[in-house]
């Protein structure tokens, strides 16, 4: 029993942190034996509930996600016997009864290009093409995650009922359009992994961002991890992996005591988690040079490990932005590609390429367009120029990015 303050706390923490651990995994096999997304998710959220009232007073049991896993399967039977038109899947459940959930499969036990672990089929089905990706994000951190609906609409802007309906409209849709729950194989996996991947990607930015939601970048780290773990031949995970480690690296330092945000050569690099730092670093030595993440990835690894920001390699990050932009032929890319150039070869060189990129008019309206261009010009030495640049941009932002515009446009003034 779990008397006192402190040890209700221990066992909410450790609730919490079997939780965290076993949600994706008891809702993806109950839905691989159920096909009832809801029946899953409710199963696995009544047995952490379960657990809070139960653990303080049994203990934490020495195989926390293993107790999840059996009192939501057996949940999801006291529903299904309710039901009394499930059998088949009654026969399912009861076999996973006998059997116990499948164990943690390991790194290349999967038969020839079969991958079979139930999350990531969760995965690839939640990230399907046929959904709307405002959906395959939404539908991966609640499914996946084990986000609240409220704290997804929250960070997407929308209510919480309205959140609630899009998630039920793309379970919807996954049942009607027959979407297959499995991971697809061969040239399909190539095909589709890069969406899987984007939905990571899209999903760390939303959390990175200056005002993000810092837990969903936690989640594309955890999921990453979870790819990489169980696709160990897909060089692009590994790298997306090492990508999003290098940049969490400074998310202690990103901001003052005020709140306020940092450029990266005002941060305070003792406070950068040099471990994350140190693990990216090592995964992109079994990465190949190229490709669109190990090419960010590198850019990452460069001002990750320099001492200071005026030892920052801006040659090499030139050169791979040279590269990158052949895979991401993409206006944002061309943009870092000229202050990346700018900071190697000069304000002028920046500016050219800067000039070029807004040619085709796709980065009108882009504030970080104007902001860039700011950047350079002070490094030009027009300072007052800059400083209107500075503000210009600021216009267009709001919260701690527009306060960060505004200082920069203050210390050229």
């Amino acid at each position: 029993m779990a008397d006192g303050p402190t040890g209700r706390l221990a066992v909410a923490d450790a609730v919490a942190a079997a939780s965290t651990g076993s949600y994706a995994r008891i809702v993806a096999t109950l839905i691989r034996v159920t096909g009832d997304w809801t029946l899953a998710e409710d199963c696995a959220q009544e047995a952490s509930a379960l657990a809070l009232t139960r653990w303080p007073v049994e203990g934490v049991p020495a195989n926390p996600g293993g107790w999840l896993m059996t009192v939501a399967r057996n949940r999801a039977i006291d529903v299904l016997r309710r039901s009394s038109v499930e059998r088949r899947k009654l026969r399912e459940l009861a076999v996973l009864a006998l059997t116990g959930p499948e164990p943690e499969p390991q790194p290349g036990t999967a038969g020839e290009g079969e991958i079979v672990d139930d999350r990531l089929r969760l995965v690839f089905t939640c990230c399907h093409p046929a959904l709307a990706l405002e959906a395959r994000v939404a539908l991966t951190l609640r499914t996946v995650c084990g986000v609240p609906t409220a704290d997804i609409a929250r960070a997407l802007l929308v209510t919480e009922s309205t959140m609630a309906r899009r998630l039920t409209r793309a379970k919807a849709k996954i049942a009607a359009a027959g979407i297959p729950y499995r991971v697809p194989t061969g040239p399909m996996l190539a095909e589709r992994l890069p969406g899987v991947l984007a939905v990571l990607y899209l999903l760390f930015t939303r959390g990175y961002d200056a005002d993000g939601e810092p837990a969903f970048a936690d989640e594309a780290i955890r999921l990453a991890r979870l790819l990489d773990r169980l696709m160990p031949g897909q060089p692009e995970v590994a790298a997306l992996l090492a990508l999003f480690l290098l940049q969490h690296s400074r998310r202690d330092a990103r901001r003052d005591r005020d709140g306020n945000l940092l450029t990266l050569d005002r941060q305070d690099r003792a406070r950068w988690d040099h471990a994350a730092i140190a693990e990216g670093v090592g995964i992109l030595a079994r990465v190949p040079a190229d490709g669109p993440y190990a090419l960010q990835a590198r850019i990452a690894a460069c001002h990750a490990t320099a001492a200071s920001a005026g030892a920052t390699d801006w040659a090499a990050i030139a050169e791979a932005y040279d590269r990158l932009v052949r895979w991401q032929p993409s206006p944002v890319v061309e943009l870092n590609r000229a202050v990346a150039h700018g900071y190697a070869h000069g304000p002028a060189a920046g500016l050219a390429l800067l000039a070029a990129a807004r040619a085709g008019g796709a980065l009108d309206g882009y504030p970080l367009a104007v902001a860039a261009e700011a950047e350079l010009t002070a490094r030009r030495g027009d300072r007052e120029r800059a400083a209107a640049l500075f503000r210009r941009a600021a216009d267009a932002h709001g919260g701690a990015e527009r306060r960060a515009l505004l200082e920069r446009a203050d210390q050229l003034s």
